[in-house]
C-alpha cells in the first residue's frame, strides 16, 4: 500500500469493502471528529466480488481464533499479580488515608454537635418522629463523598459523543450547594458508555427516530400485559432474538429492572443462585428479592465456583438437606468496574457437568464485543444455547436505554406473564424502540444503505480499546482488564488522589469518572476509562498525553520503565516521549 498502509476487508455477510489502516491498525479517517465520513452513502456500490470473499473466508478460522486465545487470559488472575506488585507503602498509606478521614469525619460530627446543633437537626429526634437517616448511616456522604462532590454529578448539555459539553460550576460552601456560570467546557468524553458511537442527534438511527415518532406518538400510556404491546415492540424483541441466537426475547424499559424484577421470576424459595463476588447490584437486588439462598464464590475464578457448586450440592437445603428445586448461576460477560471477561467457555463446561441454569448479564459486553458484536457468546464462539439466560442493556452500546432478557420461548412466555417487569412497569416508549431496532439493524448489517457501517464501527472500537489500554500501560500506569475491553481501569488507590485526577483532567478538558469505595475494594480506587468508536485517532492521544502529566504529577506510574516486550516500536517510542 506504501508509507506503511494496508487494507483491511471489513466484512458483512459475503460482501467485502476495503478500508485503509494505518501501521497501528486504526482506520484512517478525514480532520472531521466523525470518523465514519469514509462510510459511502450506498456502500453495495464499492462491493468487491464473490471470488475476493473466498480469500477472505478461508482465512476467517486463523483470524478467529486470537481473540479466543487472547480473551482465556484469567484476567482475576492477572489482577491479583499486578496488585501483588503495589509497593507496600502505597497500601499502607491508602489504608491510613481512609482511617484519617473516619476519624476526622466523627470528630467533625462530635464538636458539630456541640458548637452547631441546628445543623444536625434533621439528624435527631423530633417530636417524637425518629429520624428517617441517622448520623452514622449519612456519615461517609456527609463527610467523605460531601468534599469531593463536584467530581460527581457533573451537568452536561447536548449530546454525549466523542466529545461532550459541560455547564461550568463553582461552590462557595464545600459543594453543599452549586452555582453556573454559564459558559460552557467542550471535554473529551472519556465516562460515557458510548461504545459504538450511536448517541447522536443527527444521522439514520436518529432519523429512523423522527419517523418513528410522527407514526407511533410518544409512548402508549400502559403496560405491556395491557395495551402496551406494539408491532413495533414485538418486531424488535424478534430481532434481539435472532440478534443474540436465541429463540425469544423480551424487552423491558429499564436495564437496572431487567435484573432487579426478572430474577426474583426465575428463582424462588428453595432455590439457589451462585453469584460471582463482583456482580452488579442490580444482580444483588434480584437475587435478594427471590427469597433463594444465595452463595457467592471469588471473582471469575472457575475453581472456586466448582468448589461452591459441590459443597451446595452436597449439602442440599439447609436444615432439611434436600436437594434444591434449581441451581441459578449468574456472572457477567464483562466486568464495568474490572474491564475483565467472565471465563464463560470452563463455565459452559461446569454447566454441562453439574446441570445448573446459567444467567449472563452482557450489559457491557452486548455490542461491544465478538467480531459481530453478539457478546460475549460471539467472542469466545460458543453456542448461546449453551446459556440459558441471557441478559442484555440497550443503554451501552445502542445509544438508547432499557433492557432484554432472551432464551428458550418457554423461558420468554414465563417471562411475560410472570415478571413484574412485564406487568406493572410501562412499556418501553416508541423513540427508544427505534433507536435500538435501527443501530441494530446497522450492527447485523442488515440497513442496506448503511450495510458497512455497523462492522466499521466494531472494528473501530476494538482497535482503539486495545491502543488507548496499550499506551497506558506502556506509560507505566497499572491497569485492569482483558485486552480488547472497551472499559480502561486505572489503579488510583490513595483516597486524595481520586477527586485529585478528576480535577486535573477536568483543567485539562477530560471527562472521566473515577471510582472509590463502597463501589470498589477500599484500596484498590480507580479512574474507569470508556472507550469509544466515535474516538479518533488523535482524540486518544492527546487524552494520553494528558494522562501522562497527570501521572507524573500525581505519582501513578508504578511501573515506570518496564514496557511490555510485546509492545511495537512505536509505542516503546511514544512510552518514551511522554516520560
Amino acid at each position: 500500500m506504501g508509507k506503511g498502509q494496508r487494507a483491511i476487508n471489513a466484512y458483512k455477510s459475503t460482501e467485502y469493502i476495503e478500508q485503509p489502516r494505518d501501521k497501528d491498525g486504526l482506520l484512517i479517517g478525514r480532520k472531521s471528529a466523525d470518523p465514519f465520513k469514509l462510510v459511502p452513502e450506498s456502500s453495495s456500490l464499492l462491493l468487491q466480488q464473490k471470488e475476493q470473499a473466498g480469500t477472505v473466508a478461508a482465512a476467517a478460522p486463523v483470524a478467529a481464533k486470537a481473540p479466543e486465545s487472547s480473551a482465556r487470559e484469567s484476567g482475576g488472575e492477572d489482577a491479583a499479580h499486578e496488585l501483588a506488585a503495589v509497593p507496600t507503602f502505597i497500601l499502607v498509606t491508602t489504608y491510613l488515608s481512609f482511617l484519617m478521614l473516619i476519624v476526622f469525619a466523627h470528630m467533625r460530627d462530635f464538636f458539630g454537635k456541640m458548637f452547631h446543633p441546628e445543623e444536625y437537626t434533621q439528624l435527631r429526634v423530633q417530636n417524637g418522629y425518629a429520624p428517617i437517616v441517622s448520623d452514622f448511616e449519612s456519615l461517609w456522604v456527609r463527610r467523605l463523598y460531601g468534599r469531593i462532590r463536584d467530581c460527581f454529578n457533573r451537568p452536561i448539555t447536548g449530546v454525549a459523543g466523542g466529545r461532550v459539553s459541560l455547564l461550568e460550576r463553582y461552590s462557595m460552601d464545600f459543594n453543599r450547594s452549586f452555582q453556573f456560570t454559564g459558559r460552557l467546557n467542550n471535554v473529551l468524553n472519556l465516562a460515557s458508555y458510548n461504545y459504538l458511537g450511536f448517541a447522536q442527534s443527527e444521522g439514520p438511527c436518529a432519523d429512523k427516530v423522527e419517523e418513528a415518532m410522527r407514526e407511533g406518538g410518544i409512548t402508549q400510556g400502559s403496560t405491556r400485559s395491557e395495551v402496551g404491546c406494539t408491532r413495533l415492540l414485538a418486531d424488535t424483541e424478534d430481532m434481539v432474538a435472532r440478534f443474540v441466537g436465541a429463540e425469544a426475547a423480551i424487552i423491558v424499559s429499564m436495564g437496572y429492572a431487567t435484573n432487579a424484577l426478572n430474577i426474583p421470576t426465575l428463582a424462588s424459595k428453595g432455590s439457589l443462585i451462585i453469584s460471582d463476588e463482583l456482580n452488579h447490584s442490580s444482580l444483588v437486588a434480584g437475587a435478594r428479592l427471590s427469597g433463594a439462598a444465595i452463595h457467592v464464590f471469588r471473582h471469575n475464578n472457575v475453581r472456586d465456583l466448582e468448589k461452591v457448586l459441590r459443597r451446595s450440592i452436597a449439602q442440599g437445603q439447609p436444615r432439611t438437606h434436600r436437594p434444591w428445586k434449581k441451581i441459578l448461576v449468574i456472572v457477567e460477560g464483562l466486568y464495568s468496574m474490572e474491564g475483565e471477561f467472565c471465563n464463560l467457555p470452563e463455565i459452559i463446561e461446569l454447566r454441562r457437568r453439574y446441570k445448573f441454569h446459567l444467567f449472563v448479564d452482557e450489559a457491557h459486553s452486548i455490542g461491544a464485543l465478538g467480531k459481530r458484536g453478539r457478546g460475549i457468546c460471539d467472542h469466545f464462539g460458543v453456542d448461546p444455547r449453551e446459556v440459558d439466560v441471557l441478559m442484555g442493556t440497550f443503554t451501552k452500546s445502542f445509544g438508547a436505554t432499557g433492557g432484554y432478557i432472551a432464551g428458550s420461548r418457554a423461558l420468554i412466555d414465563h417471562l411475560r406473564v410472570n415478571s413484574l417487569s412485564a406487568v406493572y412497569a410501562e412499556a418501553m416508549s416508541v423513540p427508544v424502540l427505534a433507536q435500538v431496532s435501527s443501530s441494530m439493524r446497522m450492527i447485523m448489517g442488515e440497513d442496506r444503505e448503511h450495510a458497512l457501517e455497523g462492522q466499521q464501527r466494531l472494528d473501530q472500537l476494538a482497535l482503539n480499546s486495545r491502543y488507548f489500554a496499550q499506551g497506558l500501560k506502556n506509560l507505566g500506569f497499572m491497569t485492569l482488564g482483558n485486552p480488547g475491553s472497551p472499559v480502561v481501569p486505572l489503579l488510583l488507590f490513595n483516597p486524595a488522589k481520586i477527586p485529585a485526577f478528576s480535577r486535573e483532567c477536568l483543567r485539562r478538558n477530560v471527562a472521566v469518572v473515577v471510582v472509590s469505595y463502597p463501589a470498589t475494594p477500599i484500596i484498590t480506587g480507580r479512574v474507569r476509562f470508556c472507550i469509544s468508536a466515535s474516538h479518533t485517532r488523535e482524540d486518544l492521544d492527546y487524552a494520553l498525553e494528558q494522562i501522562s502529566e497527570i501521572g507524573d504529577l500525581l505519582m501513578l506510574k508504578f511501573h515506570k520503565g518496564d514496557v511490555s516486550a510485546g509492545a511495537n516500536s512505536k509505542a516503546i517510542e511514544y512510552a518514551a516521549k511522554m516520560d
